[in-house]
């Protein structure tokens, strides 16, 4: 028997149960994984209120990253032993628990340079990231791009990315406070939201040129001034919707702001082929090693205390990564 954070309905924070689980034997094709920390996502606080894309049954786990040690491994699992340090995201949510089973298609063993705990905070983010700069927006030294969310997890990522490769970023933030950390993460120009124009801002910055792509994961409140600040045939990517999700648009605002494209991307598109999730696995392994990004933990809460981690994800208290700390 183990600890878990389950939940039999959706909610706010206070749906989240304490519980003792039993977990079992893995089977065929899964790993019995001693967890050490879990990330506290957008996605789960979106899961946990039933508003997500990704819709979890109930009653269930939360959680979609996490980190640990083998202790059991199943038939036909070759590649990892009791013993190795791994780390997931996605396959199901459930993360929040001492013990898990895991299938061992998603599992990346962990480079000696890198621990549980940092795992945690950066295999979603972080390939997240990876997807967005190096296989959508294929972002080249000398463009100017616009983040928004510019102190989240995978904004604080994705902008040091940008900015290894030589990519200008405009990043957006909610307050001074997450500007300053903006500006230290990647970022060559912070918008306050809260008190500027986001699009008079970026013509301004880029003397009217505008960007060629936009990252958005906020989605109701920015998605459509996102648009407007986008050149001629460029590239919206919506992927997140943190402030709600965008409702039907009419395509010919595409055209009016030309000829736009925008997709809709998620991890699991991109990584469902073993060779494809461990090339962006490593690529984040590597440019982290090299000290280009530095994984940011802003908070760090034990398991039992989740409530208290996702209102401070929820209320936008908390710059860079949110882990649960397990083992």
């Amino acid at each position: 028997m183990a600890y878990a954070i389950r939940l039999y309905e959706h909610g706010g924070p206070e749906v989240l149960r304490w519980e003792r689980v039993d977990v079992g034997l893995p089977r065929p094709g899964e790993l019995l994984v001693r967890q050490m920390a879990a990330g506290v996502n957008f996605m789960d606080i979106s899961q946990r209120k039933g508003r997500s894309p990704i819709p979890i049954e109930l009653p269930g786990g939360l959680g979609n990253e996490a980190a640990g040690v083998v202790e059991t491994v199943g038939d036909g699992v070759t590649d990892f032993a009791v013993g190795d340090r791994i780390a997931y995201a996605g396959g199901g949510a459930g993360a929040y628990a001492e013990l898990r089973l895991v299938p061992a298609r998603i599992a990346i063993k962990l480079p000696n340079d890198v621990g549980c705990r940092q795992a945690a905070a950066m295999m979603l983010k972080g390939m997240t990231a990876q997807v967005l700069v190096k296989q959508i927006a294929k972002s080249k030294a000398g463009d100017t791009v616009l983040f928004h969310a510019a102190s989240s997890g995978v904004g604080v990522i994705a902008c040091q990315w940008l900015k290894h490769l030589g990519v200008n970023v405009i990043g957006t933030v909610g307050s001074d406070e997450k500007a300053s950390a903006a500006l230290a993460n990647g970022c060559d120009h912070v918008i306050v939201y809260t008190r500027e124009d986001i699009e008079a801002r970026v013509f301004e910055i880029t003397k009217g040129a505008k960007v060629p792509v936009v990252f958005d994961s906020l989605g109701a409140a920015t998605f459509s001034k996102s648009l407007t600040c986008i050149q001629p045939r460029g590239l919206a990517i919506l992927y997140g919707q943190a402030s709600g999700p965008v409702g039907p648009m009419d395509l010919g605002v595409l055209q009016a702001n030309g000829s736009l494209f925008v997709t809709r991307p998620s991890l699991s598109a991109y990584t469902s082929n073993r060779a494809d999730l461990l090339a962006a696995a490593h690529d984040l392994f590597e440019v982290v090693a090299s000290g280009a990004v530095k994984v940011t933990i802003s908070g760090a809460y034990r398991l039992q205390d989740v409530r208290h981690a996702h209102r401070d994800v929820e209320e936008r208290r908390t710059i860079g990564s949110t882990v649960l700390e397990i083992g």
